[in-house]
C-alpha cells in the first residue's frame, strides 16, 4: 500500500523500475534461494547422492548436456537436493554449472547441492603406507579452498559444505583421518561464515558412518569428536543394513520361528522390516551420542542406500540380499520413515555408475543407483514411470522406461528369501 504523501511514479520511471527488479531478479537468484535450514528436514526436498559418470573410469568425464539431462531425471523424481563428493575432478563444478544453465533457461527450476571436500590422509592412494596419524595438508587444503570459491560462484545453489566422506571411520583404511583434521577445517569455514567471506546461511557438516559420529564403539568417543559436533551445523551420519548383511548378518537371517512358518516372500519382508529398523537405530545410537553433547543439533542421514545386483558378498553366493525388488522396499521404507521424522536422507544413489568396480560388471557397488547407466528405472520407481513424470526426458538418448520390462513375474524370479539363522 502507498502511504500518505508518497508521490506515485509515472509510467516511465515505473518501467525503469520494473527493469532493474528484473535485472536483480536474474542476477541476484539469492532472493529466490532457499537456505540449508529450510530444505533440510523438508520432505518436499527430497535429497539424494549424485554422481554423473558413465564411463568405466573417471577419466571420462560427463558433459554438461549430460549433467544436465541427470538434472532433469532427478527433478522429476522430486529431488531438490544433491550430494557430491569431491573437487579435484571437474564434475562437482560442472554440476554447478548445469544447474545454473537450468536455472537460466528456467526461472522455476530448483535445485541445491551439497558439497563434498575430500579429505585424505598423508600417504592415501600412494604407493606409501597410509600415515593417519598425519593429513595430506596439501591436498586437503585444495579441496577446502575450492569448495569456499564454489559457495561464493554459486551462492543460490551450494547450500552445503561436507569436509571429508568417510573420513574419519577405522575401516577407511586407504585414507581415514583423526578427528581434529576434519575439526580444523570446519572450524576455519566456520570462521570464513563470521567474517563474511562465506554465506552466513551456508551449513557446514561432516559426512560420515555412524559409529564416526559416536554411534559405535567407544574408540570413537574423542575429545575432539565432541568439539566437532558442536562445531558442525549439523551431523551427516552414513547406515548401511546393505552391507552389514555380510558383515553383521544376525539382524538380518531368518530365525528359527520365522524360517518355518513363512513362505519366502514373508521372509523377504520380514528381512527388509529389520533392515529399515536396523538403519534407525543406527540413527538412534548417534542421536543418543550427539545429544548428550549437543541437544538440540539437527541429524540427518547423508548417505544409506541398497545394491540391487551382486555376485559377491550380497548376491546368491553370499547374503541374497541385493535385487531390485529389496533394493525398491529399502528405499520407500527409508523415504517414508525419514519424510515422517523431518529427517533429510541423501539416498546413494541416482544412477548406476560403473567405474567404481570396472573389472567386475555385476560387482554391488556399480548398482547401488535407482536408474541404471542406460536410463531404465529400477522397479522402486516403476510407479513414477506409470505417472509419465519422465516423459520427454531421456539419459544417453534412452527414455525412461522400466527394468525387466515392467514384467512383474521376472523381476520375482530373481528375489532371494535370506538365509535361515543357525
Amino acid at each position: 500500500m502507498i502511504g500518505a504523501g508518497k508521490r506515485i511514479l509515472g509510467f516511465g520511471a515505473l518501467v525503469v523500475l520494473l527493469m532493474l527488479s528484473s535485472c536483480n531478479a536474474k542476477n541476484e537468484p539469492m532472493a529466490m534461494s532457499k537456505s540449508a535450514k529450510e530444505i533440510l528436514g523438508n520432505p518436499a526436498y527430497r535429497a539424494i547422492s549424485y554422481g554423473g559418470y558413465r564411463g568405466k573410469n573417471r577419466d571420462e568425464q560427463p558433459t554438461i548436456e549430460e549433467l544436465k539431462e541427470d538434472l532433469k531425471i532427478m527433478s522429476a523424481m522430486g529431488v531438490r537436493l544433491l550430494r557430491t563428493y569431491n573437487l579435484q575432478l571437474p564434475h562437482a563444478p560442472n554440476v554447478l554449472k548445469a544447474i545454473k544453465a537450468l536455472k537460466e533457461e528456467d526461472p522455476s527450476f530448483e535445485m541445491y547441492v551439497m558439497l563434498g571436500a575430500w579429505i585424505d590422509c598423508q600417504g592415501a592412494w600412494t604407493s606409501e603406507a597410509p600415515d593417519h596419524s598425519k593429513e595430506s595438508e596439501e591436498n586437503n587444503t585444495s579441496e577446502i579452498q575450492k569448495a569456499v570459491r564454489y559457495a561464493n560462484e554459486y551462492p543460490d545453489i551450494v547450500k552445503i559444505i561436507a569436509v571429508g566422506n568417510e573420513a574419519m571411520v577405522h575401516w577407511a583404511a586407504s585414507y581415514f583421518v583423526h578427528p581434529s583434521v576434519i575439526l580444523k577445517y570446519v572450524n576455519y569455514l566456520q570462521e570464513l561464515k563470521r567474517m563474511g567471506k562465506l554465506p552466513a546461511d551456508l551449513w557446514v557438516t561432516s559426512s560420515d558412518n555412524f559409529a564416526s559420529w559416536g554411534g559405535g564403539e567407544e574408540a570413537y568417543h574423542l575429545r575432539e569428536l565432541e568439539e566437532l559436533v558442536m562445531a558442525v551445523d549439523y551431523v551427516s551420519m552414513h547406515t548401511y543394513p546393505f552391507h552389514d548383511t555380510h558383515y553383521n548378518s544376525a539382524f538380518w537371517e531368518s530365525p528359527a520361528d520365522e524360517a518355518n512358518g513363512f513362505s519366502d516372500h514373508d521372509r523377504v519382508l520380514m528381512a527388509m522390516q529389520r533392515a529399515a529398523f536396523y538403519a534407525q537405530g543406527q540413527y538412534e545410537s548417534v542421536k543418543a551420542y550427539v545429544h548428550g553433547i549437543a541437544p538440540d543439533k539437527p541429524i540427518h542421514i547423508g548417505e544409506t542406500g541398497w545394491s540391487s545386483v551382486s555376485v559377491g558378498f550380497y548376491g546368491n553366493n553370499g547374503s541374497f540380499a541385493a535385487d531390485e525388488y529389496k533394493q525398491a522396499i529399502y528405499h520407500n521404507a527409508m523415504r517414508e520413515w525419514t519424510d515422517a521424522e523431518g529427517i533429510s536422507c541423501f539416498y546413494f544413489e541416482a544412477f548406476d555408475e560403473q567405474w567404481k568396480d570396472p573389472n567386475h560388471p555385476d560387482g554391488s557397488e556399480n548398482h547401488f543407483g535407482l536408474i541404471t547407466l542406460d536410463g531404465q528405472a529400477k522397479y522402486g520407481l516403476w510407479d513414477l514411470v506409470d505417472e509419465g513424470v519422465f516423459e520427454g526426458l531421456t539419459r544417453g538418448g534412452q527414455e525412461i522406461t522400466k527394468t525387466f520390462g515392467g514384467d512383474t513375474t521376472a523381476l520375482l524370479q530373481t528375489v532371494s528369501a535370506p538365509k535361515r539363522r543357525r
